[in-house]
């Protein structure tokens, strides 16, 4: 047996919340959620790549590769954004699609 006095109370929290998705029986809308979650940070990405497009003044350092830089930057941002705020974008799609696959 594992003693839980040697584990941070911060990964103690972490164990815990992996054994219930692990046992946490699958559902019907899984799967939807999933793909409702991606769209919503696809849609965050879209958010920000056009709010990047807006610039006030020329940039003087500016380059193709800065510019990959920046758009992978905003594609980690959007799926970790999408992990942590709640749009209720996701939650939209998974009600309108969900009652359609019924």
């Amino acid at each position: 047996m594992l003693d839980v006095n040697i584990i941070p109370a911060d990964m103690q929290a972490s164990l815990m919340q992996a054994d219930q998705k692990v046992f946490k029986s699958p559902t019907e809308n899984d799967d939807l959620r999933a793909a409702a979650e991606k769209f919503e940070a696809i849609f965050l990405n879209e958010f920000m790549k056009q709010s990047r497009k807006t610039k006030l003044a020329e940039d003087l350092f500016g380059s193709s590769a800065k510019t990959t830089y920046e758009e992978m930057l905003d594609r980690e941002y959007a799926d970790n954004l999408s992990d942590k705020i709640n749009l209720g974008i996701a939650d939209a799609l998974v009600r309108q699609l969900g009652e359609q696959a019924k």
